[in-house]
């Protein structure tokens, strides 16, 4: 089995990269893709080192899976490039998500999607992703009507020049010197919190990410029913989306019974004694790949609403682990 890694040498491409290594991803070649720039550098895999490799027509032919993330317009240019070549593809970009021949996949959630692709198949984006495996034993148990979520998102979420961005700012902030102005975002991030994740469109007032929330959860559901309200915020964090969901239930579901039900789902932990300072953390879900859920309580407004504090690596959950356990669905198929 020959595996391409395009954009490999971005974030979410080297955690993928890191990923197949700890879980001993059969492969029997392993090809990183990346711009014209980075090709012919070496990245260390373990025993062996890979060597960077650029797109070309000619470098695509022969591989058995390929798995993206260099962003949608290198999604939408190559990804239909390497299917022709006889590859399937995965894809972490936002391009292919909402197309209906292109299955949007939860490894824990939807494996059963996979079986209709037709070469490509979409990731979900971070934070629709950790929310779902949270909250898809609760829709599978009771039903969902109604979900209203608020997100704090980390600032490797948008790439290295956003981390960089914040690491410079708050040296200066502490240091008592001139802040840096912001490049990567609209407003300095450094202690602060910005509602805008991504961008507006005209005539819009939610943001990109928040259409991505509202319409990828339906789609990865099943369920066009779902009332779904999304506000997404930056924080000055530098690994781990936190969200604060309000879930409202078709059938009733005690705070008990729901830690019950999440304590025995894939890819969940449960960290849920707050009196005893215990509950989901960024800095404990970095570096994970589980999703962490916790201060579960019953909304005192509605009979039939719990809220929940849900945290997640999101480069790891929330991109390429994701990519990775699809990859292995589909090998485990061929």
């Amino acid at each position: 089995m020959r595996v391409a890694v395009v954009g490999a040498t971005g974030a979410v491409g080297s955690t993928m990269l890191g990923i197949m290594r700890e879980r001993a991803f059969p492969a029997d070649e392993v090809v990183p893709f990346a711009s014209e720039r980075s090709a012919g550098r070496t990245i260390d895999w373990g025993e062996r080192e890979l060597t960077v490799v650029a797109l070309s027509d000619e470098s695509i032919q022969g591989f058995d899976l390929a798995l993206f993330s260099a962003g949608s317009s290198v999604s939408e240019a190559w990804g239909p490039r390497f299917v022709d070549a006889g590859a399937t593809v995965i894809d972490n970009s936002s391009y292919w998500r909402m197309f209906d021949h292109v299955p949007l996949v939860l490894s824990e959630v939807n494996p059963e999607a996979l079986d209709s692709h037709q070469g490509i198949v979409a990731n979900p984006n971070c934070s629709t992703m950790q929310m779902i495996v949270a909250l898809k034993p609760i829709y599978q148990a009771v039903g969902i009507e109604r979900i209203v979520v608020s997100t704090y998102q980390a600032v490797s979420g948008t790439g290295q020049h956003a981390v960089e961005e914040l690491h410079d700012q708050a040296r200066a902030v502490l240091e008592a010197e001139e802040i840096p102005p912001p490049k990567v975002y609209p407003h300095q991030i450094a202690f602060n919190a910005i509602p805008q994740v991504e961008s507006f469109k005209d005539g819009d007032d939610y943001t990109t990410e928040e259409r991505k929330m509202m319409a990828e959860t339906r789609k990865i559901l099943g369920d066009d029913s779902i009332a779904i309200s999304a506000t997404c915020v930056r924080i000055p964090v530098y690994t781990g989306h936190s969200e604060s969901v309000n879930v409202q239930t078709r059938d009733d579901l005690s705070p008990e019974d729901c830690r019950r039900l999440l304590a025995d789902a894939p890819g969940l932990q449960v960290l849920d004694n707050p009196s005893d300072g215990i509950y989901p953390l960024a800095i404990d879900a970095a570096g994970g790949d589980d999703v962490l859920v916790g201060r579960i309580r019953r909304d005192p407004s509605h009979d039939r609403c719990l809220n929940l504090w849900v945290v997640g690596d999101n480069l790891r959950k929330g991109a390429a682990l994701n990519a990775v356990q699809i990859a292995e669905i589909l090998a485990e198929r061929s």
